[in-house]
């Protein structure tokens, strides 16, 4: 029977080469579908993804993961289309305006904690987050509400009784306990909105397992480590792209010294192909599965315990519930007000 996966944010990046890897090993069993915001850019996707396996099955999804309508609209579309899912990739995500401090960076380059700010950008970065027009942090709805009511609507799919499915969120290295706040989940106080999303999906993996194991759903979290990607090249939007290939040197010569410069999306898609492999009932629920890449460019996954706690977990689930009756509330009441 065909497995079914579907990726958001596959048209780039570490979800497009985890698709690529997906299909390199299995294309008559698969039914992959690429979820995107910008369709334009999905059908590119798919297009060189059929290049190079023109037998796969490969369909696109339109969601918005920072719209509320959109992603609700989204999980209708994947219901109406397929009777299971057997993989859900939760891998779109932003870091908007993302600010550098130059002197932050230049006063821990001659620190013992040089190699931990280049692997995870800890100290020297920040950024300005908006607002959605749902009236939610951009950053928090982008990387995590959005995927979160996304699971919600498709809880049937991924609840069948007599076989699993799987969650999996991609995390960061930059996912910070200190960045997060219970009071303050969406993150409208601080200047770190991306790690502090990325370590709310980091608890919300772990109560997401408490409640749903018992009906064969299982989430696990991953860190793809410092790749090369669009997000890494906006932390300096003014930087030609380009000149990132004169760090390219450095970074290889980092990469003897720490694990975690996997440099390349089909490097940094490791953990998520590697999840793909496995019994999820065998899985950590406390463990962030990390893409490893050696100083000889071996890859390979490691389980690496998280920073987190059940009972922060289970408060920020709760809080989580209670934001999603708000806007469903509210989502309705505007419907009713609105001219048929």
């Amino acid at each position: 029977m065909n497995k079914v996966i579907l990726v958001t944010g596959a048209n780039s990046g570490i979800g497009l080469a985890l698709c690529e890897r997906l299909l390199s090993v299995d294309t008559e069993c698969l039914q992959l579908c690429l979820a995107c915001r910008n369709m334009r850019r999905a059908e590119a996707a798919r297009s060189a993804l059929l290049t190079s396996h023109p037998k796969a099955q490969v369909a696109l999804l339109q969601v918005d993961t920072s719209s509320i309508s959109s992603v609700i609209s989204a999980a209708q579309e994947v219901k109406k289309r397929y009777d299971r899912l057997d993989y859900l990739y939760l891998n779109a995500g932003i870091m908007p305006n993302p600010q550098f401090d130059v002197n932050a960076f230049f006063k821990g380059l001659f620190s013992r904690n040089v190699i931990t700010m280049f692997a995870t950008g800890e100290g020297i970065l920040t950024q300005q987050d908006g607002v959605t027009p749902d009236g939610l942090q951009e950053v928090f709805m982008t990387n995590l509400f959005g995927h979160f009511l996304f699971v919600r609507e498709l809880e049937p799919m991924l609840c069948r009784a007599g076989r699993t499915s799987q969650l999996v969120w991609t995390s960061s290295s930059n996912a910070h306990r200190s960045a997060f706040s219970l009071e303050d989940i969406q993150h409208k106080k601080g200047t770190q909105p991306y790690s502090s999303s990325k370590y709310a999906s980091d608890l919300l993996s772990l109560t997401l397992n408490t409640h749903y194991n018992k009906q064969g759903l299982y989430s696990s979290v991953i860190c793809p480590g410092f790749v090369m990607t669009n997000l890494t090249y906006n932390i300096l939007p003014s930087f030609p792209a380009f000149l990132w290939t004169l760090f390219t040197p450095i970074f290889w010569l980092i990469r003897m010294f720490t694990n975690t410069f996997t440099l390349t999306p089909y490097n940094g898609a490791e953990a998520l192909f590697w999840l793909f492999k496995q019994k999820p009932e065998s899985l950590d629920p406390y463990a962030k599965y990390h893409s490893l890449t050696s100083g000889l460019g071996n890859n390979y996954t490691q389980p690496r315990k998280m920073d987190i706690d059940l009972e922060t977990s289970e408060s920020l689930y709760e809080k989580l519930l209670q934001l999603e009756r708000e806007v469903r509330k509210k989502l309705k009441d505007e419907q009713k007000e609105s001219p048929p």
